[in-house]
């Protein structure tokens, strides 16, 4: 499969597919033709049965640098240009692809994640980070508010206090530390860390993925509902997994002793 813009690379082999952000000279920092692209991706996996997993990183020293400042400044003497409509129409639409799509979206954080870029990363499903960089919630430094789902997903990871002083202070949280409160699932050496994500992302890949499809939207939904909402979202899940093929090979596999073959389907 080949890239349809140079600013996003993207490979698939053996039902992982690696979605690259791809603008290193200023750290993957998003323009709208990066977004675009993502969210390009993104849906075509969707919809593709030959994707299983998904593994999202970025080229070059940096994970993702946040919004590419460039494409937020007025040009030459022309007015400010609305940052809101910026995040409707690039970063929201990201992050609603990221959680509803029904597979796994892993996250290689290879460098700086510094605004939308930490944020994008804390909305993925799972989120290994080298052991070398650090997560920045920027926006306070330019007088803004965290996008990109921040303020959604990060209270719920780590609480009010933590976010707030995240949020306020802007300090950079170097990764063990994320992984201390709970933001990211693990960190790994700086150079082991692609081996380890695709590693985890292919064995994934092999399992079945319709139930963690299920499971996503599950956990989804349990932000808004109440406990009795919740068990009956639990149910109609299970009723859906419990008529998969990946199901009835499950069972026929634990009954004859033998590994399951799943097909995500």
């Amino acid at each position: 499969m080949s890239s349809p813009t140079p600013s996003l690379l993207i490979d698939q082999r053996e039902g992982v597919l690696t979605l690259t952000l791809n603008r290193p000279d200023v750290l993957n920092s998003f323009n709208r033709e990066m977004a675009a692209a993502l969210l390009a991706a993104l849906a075509a996996a969707a919809s593709d049965a030959t994707v299983r997993a998904i593994v999202l990183t970025g080229a070059g020293r940096g994970f993702c640098a946040g919004q590419d400042l460039a494409e937020a400044l007025p040009q030459g003497d022309g007015p400010m240009p609305d940052i809101g409509e910026i995040v409707r129409s690039c970063y929201n639409p990201i992050i609603r692809a990221i959680r509803a799509i029904e597979k796994p979206v892993l996250c290689a954080v290879n460098g700086i994640a510094a605004g939308a870029g930490a944020n994008l990363a804390f909305a993925c499903d799972l989120t290994i980070a080298a052991d070398d960089i650090s997560f920045v919630e920027s926006f306070a430094k330019l007088g803004l508010i965290p996008d990109t789902s921040g303020t959604f997903f990060v209270p719920r990871l780590v609480g009010t206090q933590r976010a707030t002083g995240m949020f306020f202070l802007a300090e950079k949280m170097p990764a063990v530390k994320a992984k201390e409160w709970g933001l990211i699932w693990d960190v790994a050496p700086k150079a082991e860390l692609m081996a380890t994500v695709q590693a985890m992302a292919a064995s994934l890949a092999t399992q079945a993925t319709r139930g963690f499809g299920l499971t996503k939207r599950a956990m989804l939904t349990s932000f808004s509902n109440t406990l009795d909402e919740q068990l009956e979202v639990e149910a109609q899940a299970m009723h859906e997994a419990g008529r998969t093929a990946d199901y009835e090979e499950g069972v026929r596999a634990f009954l004859d002793k033998r590994a399951p073959r799943y097909r995500g389907v």
